[in-house]
């Protein structure tokens, strides 16, 4: 079976902590995949809201996710404090790309969790059609 094999960019944009709830545990006591979703898009959340913008709005248009990849490589458990390292990936007028590293560290050792990618789109709530990307936000991911 082909895995999927996540290469982070260079560009480190962001970094956040998030602690795993009990909320964000399954039937298997560790983080589930869904909960992984959620985590990712708290990060984002996170980063957006440092730069005083949200997912309805980044200058003039909104986000939406287009399309998702996670590679697990260690178990999340209740009570851990995951960093999570945001890179910012392609861009260009209509879509961008966002990866994340999220680890947790334990017994003096950090621990890389996952590997994440999200493929964001600049969307029109109003029309329900993909824009291009405001001239401001651009801006931020050229620099």
């Amino acid at each position: 079976m082909a895995r999927v094999k996540i290469n982070l960019p260079t560009t480190k944009i962001f970094t956040c902590q998030i602690q795993v709830t009990i909320s964000h545990i399954n039937y298997g006591n560790h983080v589930g995949n869904d909960a992984m979703v959620s985590i990712l898009h708290e990060a984002r959340v996170q980063w957006l809201t440092a730069l005083k913008l949200s997912e309805l709005n980044v200058g003039g248009a909104s986000l939406i996710m287009a399309d998702l990849m996670v590679a697990y490589k260690a178990e999340a458990f209740y009570g851990d404090t995951l960093m999570v390292d945001v890179y910012l990936g392609e861009t260009n007028p209509i879509n961008f790309e966002l990866y994340y590293k999220i680890t947790a560290s334990r017994n003096e050792q950090n621990i890389l969790i996952a590997l994440a990618k999200t493929g964001m789109v600049y969307y029109d709530y109003d029309l329900k059609k993909i824009t291009t990307a405001p001239l401001a936000f651009a801006s931020i991911l050229a620099n």
